[in-house]
Protein backbone atom coordinates (compact mmCIF):
# COMPACT_ATOMS: atom_id res chain seq x y z
CA UNK A 1 0.00 0.00 0.00
CA UNK A 2 1.44 3.44 -1.21
CA UNK A 3 2.59 6.17 1.53
CA UNK A 4 -0.42 8.45 2.23
CA UNK A 5 1.20 11.50 1.37
CA UNK A 6 -0.19 14.52 3.57
CA UNK A 7 0.77 17.32 1.14
CA UNK A 8 -1.51 16.95 -1.93
CA UNK A 9 -4.47 17.58 0.27
CA UNK A 10 -4.04 21.15 1.08
CA UNK A 11 -3.51 24.84 0.06
CA UNK A 12 -0.89 26.37 2.50
CA UNK A 13 -0.79 29.71 3.67
CA UNK A 14 1.71 31.22 5.21
CA UNK A 15 3.26 34.69 6.83
CA UNK A 16 7.08 35.47 5.49
CA UNK A 17 9.60 37.77 7.72
CA UNK A 18 11.37 40.41 6.14
CA UNK A 19 8.92 42.88 5.16
CA UNK A 20 7.86 40.29 2.53
CA UNK A 21 3.82 39.54 3.45
CA UNK A 22 2.13 36.54 3.25
CA UNK A 23 1.34 34.06 0.16
CA UNK A 24 -1.19 31.54 -0.36
CA UNK A 25 -1.51 28.64 -3.18
CA UNK A 26 -1.25 25.19 -3.55
CA UNK A 27 2.17 23.75 -3.26
CA UNK A 28 3.14 20.67 -5.60
CA UNK A 29 5.37 18.22 -5.18
CA UNK A 30 8.72 19.72 -6.53
CA UNK A 31 7.89 22.73 -4.39
CA UNK A 32 7.31 20.42 -1.27
CA UNK A 33 10.49 18.68 -1.60
CA UNK A 34 12.67 21.97 -2.42
CA UNK A 35 10.95 23.12 1.06
CA UNK A 36 11.85 20.45 3.13
CA UNK A 37 15.45 20.83 1.64
CA UNK A 38 15.60 24.33 2.69
CA UNK A 39 13.94 23.59 5.90
CA UNK A 40 16.70 20.91 6.78
CA UNK A 41 19.54 23.46 6.05
CA UNK A 42 18.03 25.99 7.75
CA UNK A 43 17.15 24.41 11.12
CA UNK A 44 20.31 22.88 11.13
CA UNK A 45 22.69 25.86 10.95
CA UNK A 46 24.27 27.86 14.43
CA UNK A 47 22.92 31.01 12.71
CA UNK A 48 18.88 30.13 13.39
CA UNK A 49 19.88 28.70 16.97
CA UNK A 50 20.67 31.09 19.86
CA UNK A 51 23.94 31.61 20.22
CA UNK A 52 24.51 32.88 23.86
CA UNK A 53 27.45 35.20 24.90
CA UNK A 54 29.36 33.17 26.36
CA UNK A 55 29.11 30.56 23.17
CA UNK A 56 30.70 30.41 19.53
CA UNK A 57 31.85 33.16 17.60
CA UNK A 58 29.96 35.44 15.72
CA UNK A 59 32.02 34.98 12.60
CA UNK A 60 30.92 31.46 12.55
CA UNK A 61 27.55 32.15 12.83
CA UNK A 62 28.30 35.16 9.71
CA UNK A 63 29.60 31.94 7.85
CA UNK A 64 26.52 29.49 8.51
CA UNK A 65 24.11 32.72 6.84
CA UNK A 66 26.45 33.32 4.40
CA UNK A 67 26.68 29.63 2.88
CA UNK A 68 22.51 29.83 2.63
CA UNK A 69 23.32 31.37 -0.31
CA UNK A 70 24.83 28.62 -2.15
CA UNK A 71 22.72 26.27 -0.79
CA UNK A 72 19.61 27.75 -1.78
CA UNK A 73 20.54 28.29 -5.44
CA UNK A 74 22.13 24.46 -5.39
CA UNK A 75 18.33 23.38 -3.65
CA UNK A 76 16.48 25.76 -6.17
CA UNK A 77 18.76 24.59 -9.69
CA UNK A 78 18.43 21.06 -8.61
CA UNK A 79 14.38 21.27 -8.65
CA UNK A 80 14.16 23.40 -11.62
CA UNK A 81 11.79 26.37 -12.83
CA UNK A 82 8.86 24.42 -11.35
CA UNK A 83 9.28 25.34 -7.85
CA UNK A 84 8.96 28.92 -9.18
CA UNK A 85 10.12 32.48 -8.82
CA UNK A 86 6.99 34.31 -7.85
CA UNK A 87 5.87 35.73 -4.75
CA UNK A 88 3.41 32.49 -4.30
CA UNK A 89 6.51 30.05 -4.82
CA UNK A 90 9.06 28.52 -2.36
CA UNK A 91 11.67 29.81 -5.51
CA UNK A 92 10.52 33.36 -4.49
CA UNK A 93 10.17 33.06 -0.94
CA UNK A 94 13.57 31.77 -0.87
CA UNK A 95 15.03 34.16 -2.85
CA UNK A 96 13.19 37.01 -1.06
CA UNK A 97 14.24 35.91 2.07
CA UNK A 98 17.70 35.78 1.07
CA UNK A 99 17.56 39.92 -0.55
CA UNK A 100 16.28 41.48 1.99
CA UNK A 101 16.78 39.37 5.46
CA UNK A 102 20.17 37.61 4.93
CA UNK A 103 21.84 39.97 2.09
CA UNK A 104 21.35 43.43 4.06
CA UNK A 105 22.77 42.05 7.51
CA UNK A 106 25.73 40.74 5.90
CA UNK A 107 26.51 43.58 3.84
CA UNK A 108 26.33 45.52 7.03
CA UNK A 109 28.30 43.21 9.08
CA UNK A 110 30.86 41.31 7.23
CA UNK A 111 32.92 43.92 6.32
CA UNK A 112 32.90 45.46 9.68
CA UNK A 113 33.84 42.07 11.74
CA UNK A 114 36.45 41.38 8.78
CA UNK A 115 37.89 45.05 9.38
CA UNK A 116 38.32 43.83 13.39
CA UNK A 117 39.65 40.58 12.81
CA UNK A 118 42.38 41.95 10.52
CA UNK A 119 43.67 43.74 13.37
CA UNK A 120 43.75 40.69 16.13
CA UNK A 121 47.21 40.49 17.79
CA UNK A 122 49.40 37.64 18.14
CA UNK A 123 48.84 35.48 20.80
CA UNK A 124 44.93 36.62 21.44
CA UNK A 125 42.65 33.91 20.87
CA UNK A 126 39.82 34.52 17.97
CA UNK A 127 37.42 34.48 20.72
CA UNK A 128 39.53 36.65 23.12
CA UNK A 129 39.29 39.12 20.61
CA UNK A 130 35.74 39.10 19.23
CA UNK A 131 34.07 39.73 22.67
CA UNK A 132 36.97 42.65 23.09
CA UNK A 133 35.26 44.15 20.23
CA UNK A 134 32.94 47.17 21.17
CA UNK A 135 30.22 45.88 18.42
CA UNK A 136 30.41 42.66 19.27
CA UNK A 137 27.01 43.13 21.60
CA UNK A 138 25.30 44.74 19.04
CA UNK A 139 26.09 42.54 16.60
CA UNK A 140 25.05 39.22 18.41
CA UNK A 141 21.48 42.02 19.35
CA UNK A 142 20.76 41.98 15.27
CA UNK A 143 21.64 38.43 15.20
CA UNK A 144 19.02 37.15 17.31
CA UNK A 145 16.32 39.60 15.88
CA UNK A 146 17.57 38.14 11.89
CA UNK A 147 17.25 35.04 13.73
CA UNK A 148 13.55 35.51 14.80
CA UNK A 149 12.77 36.27 10.93
CA UNK A 150 14.65 33.00 10.01
CA UNK A 151 12.39 30.99 12.09
CA UNK A 152 9.34 32.59 11.01
CA UNK A 153 10.79 31.71 7.65
CA UNK A 154 11.68 28.04 8.68
CA UNK A 155 7.85 27.48 9.77
CA UNK A 156 6.82 28.28 6.49
CA UNK A 157 8.70 26.17 5.30
CA UNK A 158 7.76 23.72 7.85
CA UNK A 159 4.28 24.43 6.62
CA UNK A 160 4.30 24.19 3.01
CA UNK A 161 6.85 20.85 3.38
CA UNK A 162 4.03 19.51 5.15
CA UNK A 163 5.97 18.72 8.21
CA UNK A 164 4.19 18.76 11.48
CA UNK A 165 5.53 21.35 13.86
Amino acid sequence: MPKHDPAKLKKVAISLPFGIGSAEWEADTTERKAAWSLYVELVTRIAVQSLEVDQGLVREALNSLYSLFGTTREILKAAGPDVGASKNSVGGIAIAVLNNGLRPFLAKWHPVLQAWEARRPMGVSPKEHEVSWTEEATLRSELAALRGGLEEYAKALAIIAGVKE
